[in-house]
């Protein structure tokens, strides 16, 4: 088992590469939010397309039907998605590819909304490495992703779990800035206790880990949504992290590779 010591300083290594970013408090109940996703890996593609709510409302947020969603890369490649329900819109024949940029045309409600996201290369999830550290009675752990920063600087990561197939995700967001081109050394910290309904992970829990290469608009805008949430997840609301869509809308577009391991903690 690793010095906690080291554990710490690992996770100040996280905190201290991302820059802060000045958040908009005001109430944006009623706008549009958009969430659209593009992989590496066979689709359909989704692009969620709702309404966002006051601070005091449910999160319950009215989807936004009859949109016209159009969705193109700098090939060629372009397809009008489909309405599916609950404010989702699905591609059938739409294809993913790293290296290319992709383009989100949206017309809702009498406005145009637009976006673009470039997919980055690929890096090699290669493993998870277990280890843990004890702090009074409460035993953490954390998960080490196994892979290697490429030699070029600029490489971004979206690191989410989930544990024991709990619908709630929990994300964490590298960039490079230190430790460019060397093996990854930030480990994902595991949630030890029940705050905010996460469950406590113990040996014999499943822990699911997706690996996204993401751009940098995508970066800042995980980044600004964990400062956000203060414990690595939320929403877009009570406030709201800056969007690369158009037209004042929420939400974000993202092309980006994924990559996906199961480890069961011993």
């Amino acid at each position: 088992m690793k010095n906690t010591f080291l554990i710490i300083l690992s996770l100040f290594a996280v905190t201290s590469c991302q820059k802060e970013v000045d958040l908009d408090l005001a109430d944006q109940s009623g706008n549009i939010v958009i969430e659209g996703n593009v992989t590496n890996q066979t689709g359909p593609y989704t692009v969620k397309i709702t309404k966002s709510v006051g601070v005091a409302q449910p999160n319950q947020y009215p989807a936004v039907t009859g949109a016209k969603v159009i969705l193109s890369d700098n090939t060629g490649q372009t397809e009008i998605l489909q309405y599916i329900g609950q404010g989702m819109y699905q591609t059938s024949t739409f294809v993913g590819i790293s290296g290319r940029t992709y383009t989100l045309n949206v017309q809702a409600e009498g406005k145009q909304y637009t976006a673009q996201s470039t997919m980055p290369e690929a890096v090699d999830f290669e493993g998870l490495v277990q280890d843990s550290f004890v702090f009074g009675n409460t035993t953490t752990y954390t998960l080490l992703p196994v892979f290697t920063d490429p030699a070029a600087l600029g490489n971004r990561y979206l690191f989410s779990f989930t544990v024991n197939d709990i619908a709630k995700k929990v994300f964490n967001v590298f960039s490079d800035n230190v430790n460019n081109g060397l093996p990854n050394q930030r480990p994902l910290v595991l949630p030890n206790d029940d705050k905010d309904n996460n469950h406590q992970v113990t040996a014999g829990d499943i822990i699911h880990v997706e690996m996204q290469c993401i751009d940098n608009n995508i970066f800042t805008y995980y980044s600004a949504l964990t400062q956000i949430s203060g414990d690595n997840g939320g929403g877009v609301t009570p406030s709201n992290p800056p969007s690369n869509i158009s037209n004042g809308a929420l939400g974000y577009f993202s092309a980006h590779t994924s990559s996906e391991l199961d480890y069961k903690i011993k």
